[in-house]
């Protein structure tokens, strides 16, 4: 396993790496939280436009490992208020083609920071 890290993406808040190559084809993603690696903020907004910083920050992190969005295969999405699932879709939209990767959207209690919404990803490093 090779850890993956790059200050292009916030950084992990806790023992975690905010992505490990597994060494067999897949590289996982940890969540990514809309946390604007340059203020160390979230963007100001709603949950679209934390959507939005959530999947740059994934992009920068899969850029890191020589990969992108494209190379994605799975998504699991974590939302404060599964209210927000359809502006967050909107945006999401924006990032992904068909064939779009498989996705699970879940509403959790609380996520860190107080965070609308969460995103992990897995990618295949062969497509």
């Amino acid at each position: 396993m090779k850890p993956i890290s790059t200050q292009k993406a916030p950084a992990a808040i806790g023992p975690y790496s905010q992505a490990i190559d597994s060494g067999a084809g897949l590289v996982f993603l940890s969540g990514q939280l809309p946390i604007d690696p340059a203020t160390g903020a979230f963007p100001e907004g709603g949950v679209q436009e934390q959507t939005r910083q959530s999947i740059l920050n994934a992009k920068a992190i899969l850029e890191e490992a020589g990969l992108s969005l494209a190379n994605v295969v799975k998504t699991t999405v974590f939302l404060a208020d599964m209210g927000d699932f359809a502006a967050m879709n909107e945006v999401y939209a924006q990032f992904f083609a068909s064939p779009f990767p498989a996705r699970s959207a879940v509403a959790v209690k609380t996520l860190p920071k107080g965070a609308l919404v969460e995103i992990e990803c897995i990618a295949a490093n062969a497509l």
